[in-house]
């Protein structure tokens, strides 16, 4: 018996040994690291805007999908309103359309806030009318954006994107928010938006919801030809 007590003084004796050793060779250290992003974007400014030169306007901020990330530049007027400029469409707003330089990662959000800083400060957008929208990847990179900087946009709109339900209790609750999305959506599943919106509504915040019927991913057609959205937007501002 004394022994096999041994035995085991002895087995306990390398177990704490090993621990310690293994410890020994955790190191503390730090790195202080730099990430650079390169972002080409269309910039529209309203038809007035250069003839009322005391005049603030609000701005638009729109992420496009993963099908105009990594492409040319041509690319980012084949949906929303960058498309709608291109047919000849005015707009009561400044319209920021940057592009994702990589075909294959996500929006890099930091770097997107950053460059709309940028253009707000270098002409005359009111800061308290900025608005943000994007669909699929850009609806995704959308609700991220309204997570990280919740005081910055004073309505937001998006299309078919990913919408993880933690991001609800970081939304700023005093911006309205309108959701489109398909039903029959085989990319990102409409229960995505369902869950979202049942959730933001359930803990007070304002959200309009439009489901359409019988349409796959490519919800943004509909949505963004929807006249009432923009009239919607521009009519939001920020409340202090």
């Amino acid at each position: 018996m004394r022994k096999l007590f041994s035995q085991l003084l002895i087995l306990l004796g390398l177990l704490v040994l090993d621990g310690c050793s293994a410890q020994s060779h955790l190191v503390l250290d730090e790195m202080e690291t730099v990430t650079k992003e390169s972002l080409k974007y269309y910039l529209y400014y309203p038809k007035d805007y250069f003839s009322s030169e005391n005049e603030e306007f609000g701005l638009l901020l729109f992420l496009h999908g993963g099908g105009e990330s990594g492409q040319k530049m041509e690319y980012i007027k084949h949906n929303g309103p960058p498309k709608l400029l291109a047919e000849g469409m005015q707009f009561p707003f400044l319209i920021l359309a940057p592009q994702n330089p990589h075909a294959q990662k996500w929006w890099n959000t930091e770097a997107v806030a950053q460059l709309l800083d940028s253009v707000v400060d270098a002409n005359r957008v009111d800061k308290k009318r900025i608005y943000l929208t994007g669909l699929s990847r850009g609806g995704s990179a959308a609700w991220e954006m309204a997570t990280q900087y919740p005081d910055k946009f004073a309505a937001m709109a998006v299309v078919c994107g990913m919408a993880p339900l933690p991001y609800a209790h970081w939304i700023n609750k005093k911006m309205p928010i309108w959701v489109f999305h398909g039903d029959q959506d085989d990319v990102i599943n409409v229960e995505e938006s369902d869950s979202m919106v049942y959730k933001l509504k359930e803990m007070g915040y304002h959200v309009e919801y439009t489901r359409y019927k019988g349409v796959g991913h490519n919800a943004w057609d509909r949505a963004y030809t929807t006249d009432s959205l923009y009239t919607w937007l521009a009519k939001q501002k920020q409340i202090d």
